[in-house]
């Protein structure tokens, strides 16, 4: 289990486990796990995935980030678009942006398990890697 948790945090790699990929008696078992991990692809850091199609570009997300509200009182913490040079997140051409996660509460080793962004989605654009 130790192994598994190393993986989905991205300490580890599943091709690291010899038997799984040597072994064809475990082919069905690597075949189930591979789709089972395809959604850490799409995920940054913290676990926040965007879906760019279902993206309906309102930046509900952008204006309500708690780091954005803190960090940009003239813009996005008055429902305005950020203002600052390094938001979180950005819209463009229409569709959120991740562009500076390590900005995020959520990343780091005091990490906050916060979820503003993907509460205030009226499309369920975001979503997060969560067990």
């Amino acid at each position: 289990m130790a192994f598994a948790f190393k993986v989905v945090n991205r300490e580890r790699q599943i091709e690291e486990c010899t038997p799984l990929f040597e072994e064809d008696r475990y082919k069905k078992q690597r075949e189930e796990l591979l789709k089972l991990l395809e959604p850490l692809k799409k995920a940054t850091e913290t676990g926040l995935i965007v879906n760019e199609e279902k993206c309906v570009g309102c930046a509900n997300c952008i204006v309500v980030c708690p780091v954005h509200v803190a960090e940009d009182p003239k813009g996005a913490g008055i429902g305005r678009g950020p203002t600052i040079e390094n938001p979180i997140l950005r819209l463009e051409n229409g569709v959120v942006k991740v562009v500076n996660m390590h900005l995020c509460r959520r990343y780091g080793k005091n990490r906050i398990l916060c979820v503003a962004c993907r509460e205030n989605c009226p499309s369920d654009a975001i979503s997060f890697l969560e067990g």
